[in-house]
């Protein structure tokens, strides 16, 4: 057992190692399809869910693949966790699915980190660079194209769709520098975009709710409608395009 870690440097680790679970799952596709999702997000769900408990047994959980019980919502301290954000991109063979691990403590995201484990990255909160090259012009979208709402932003502000896979992985490329804004409007939960957000505002990046609000964590019901990653140059057009897209 090794010494006590950070929580940062415990992130980290929970990051890395669930991608290298998910990654051994694909191996050699002896499994493939939604059998092959279905074990990766119960095998990593339950490899994180036993480091949790080992290192931090007295923290809250939410988490995709588990069940939300008891009183998560009143804990100072909760880790919000997406085993594999990506099922669909995983179990396809594609490279854009990750691995969210992030500590909310009342209501923020302190800690965070994202793995993209067939890119061989790691985006984490108490190390990442600030968002500051040039922009690209580029937004970041589903792989089925735009919502109506991130349709707005890339007409009012010119700007081009690149499509991309999983929540995480579309967070990261703003964060990257390979697009300057992430629009979505089509609902998620707190752990599609609780790591994602944590790592974009160290980065630098705007976070909020469409509406300008400030992103929350660890809500009862942890069902989060919309939210805007960009770079700050932009953010005051990003949000008038989404108040006003018609």
């Amino acid at each position: 057992m090794t010494d006590r870690l950070s929580d940062a440097e415990l992130a980290a680790r929970i990051a890395v190692g669930a991608g290298e679970v998910l990654s051994g799952i694909r191996h050699g596709d002896l499994i493939g399809g939604r059998l092959l999702g279905d074990v990766g997000d119960a095998l990593a769900q339950a490899w994180i869910s036993t480091v949790l408990r080992t290192h931090r047994p007295h923290d809250a959980v939410l988490s995709e693949e588990a069940a939300d019980v008891g009183d998560r919502s009143t804990a100072s301290r909760v880790w919000i966790i997406d085993p594999l954000d990506g099922t669909s991109e995983f179990s396809m063979g594609t490279a854009d699915w990750a691995v969210h691990v992030a500590l909310a403590v009342d209501g923020l995201p302190e800690v965070a980190a994202v793995s993209l484990p067939a890119h061989g990255e790691l985006f984490r909160s108490d190390d990442v660079p600030l968002a500051d090259g040039p922009l690209t012009g580029r937004l970041a979208v589903s792989r089925y194209g735009h919502s109506y709402h991130s349709a707005a932003v890339a007409d009012r502000l010119g700007m081009d769709a690149i499509r991309i896979g999983s929540a995480g992985a579309k967070a990261m490329a703003v964060v990257r520098g390979d697009a300057d804004a992430y629009v979505h409007s089509g609902g998620q939960y707190e752990w599609d975009n609780c790591a994602p957000v944590g790592v974009a505002l160290a980065a630098g990046l705007h976070c909020s709710r469409l509406d300008g609000r400030p992103i929350v964590y660890n809500n009862p019901q942890p069902y989060m409608p919309d939210f805007i990653i960009c770079r700050t140059e932009i953010a005051d057009d990003v949000l008038d395009a989404v108040s006003t897209p018609w």
